[in-house]
C-alpha cells in the first residue's frame, strides 16, 4: 500500500494515502472497500463504470485508521476519484484531473506542514498553460516541481494511455525514470 498501476485495457489506478486519517472513511456497516474496487479494475474485473455505479449506490470506506483515496481513468479518459466517507465524482474525459493525498471535500480547512493546495495550485497553473504538445517530459516537469521535501515524494508516475505505458521514478531521482 498504497496502491498504483495500469493494466492493458488502458486503465490506470492511482490510490495514495490521504492524510490525516478521516475517521469516516473508517469501515462500518454495508458498503465497499476502496482497496477492493481499485484491485477491481486493475485486475479487470470491472469497468470503471461499473465502480462508478457502485460508488454512488453504496458507501465507500477504506481500513480502520487510514485513509486511501482512489482516482481511476479508463483508456477512453473518463476519470473517477473516490474519497472514502466523503463522496465520489465522475469527470467525462476532462482535459486534465490532479491526483492529491489531501482530501479535495476539505478544500483548505487543515493546514499541517504537508497540506498540498499550494502545491495542487501550482500544478494546476501549469496544466491550464500548457500547450496541446504536452507530454511524458512535461508531465515530470511539473511532478519535479511540485514534489514534496517536508514529507518527502517517494515515487513519481506518468502513465501514458497511449503508449499504455507507465513511467515512473522514486526518491525524486528525475533522470533515472524506468517504464
Amino acid at each position: 500500500m498504497p496502491l498504483f498501476g495500469a493494466n492493458c485495457r488502458g486503465d490506470f489506478v492511482g490510490m495514495p494515502t490521504c492524510w490525516p486519517a478521516d475517521r469516516r472513511s473508517d469501515p462500518s456497516g454495508d458498503g465497499e472497500n476502496v482497496i477492493m474496487l481499485d484491485l477491481d479494475l486493475l485486475l479487470q474485473k470491472k469497468t470503471l463504470q461499473e465502480i462508478r455505479g457502485i460508488a454512488a449506490e453504496r458507501p465507500v470506506c477504506s481500513i480502520p485508521g487510514l485513509t486511501f483515496m482512489s482516482a481511476l481513468s479508463d483508456a477512453d479518459g473518463n476519470v473517477l476519484h473516490i474519497v472514502p466517507g466523503q463522496g465520489s465524482i465522475y469527470y467525462e474525459k476532462p482535459e486534465y484531473k490532479i491526483l492529491t493525498n489531501f482530501s479535495p471535500y476539505k478544500q483548505n480547512s487543515e493546514t499541517h506542514p504537508w497540506m498540498g493546495w499550494d502545491r495542487y495550485n501550482i500544478a494546476k497553473e501549469m496544466l491550464d498553460k500548457a500547450s496541446d504538445g504536452f507530454d511524458v517530459e512535461d508531465c515530470f516537469e511539473l511532478l519535479r516541481t511540485v514534489s514534496q521535501e517536508v514529507c518527502p515524494t517517494v515515487v513519481s508516475m506518468v502513465y501514458d494511455v497511449t503508449e499504455r505505458t507507465v513511467y515512473w521514478c522514486e526518491n525524486r531521482e528525475w533522470d533515472k525514470r524506468e517504464l
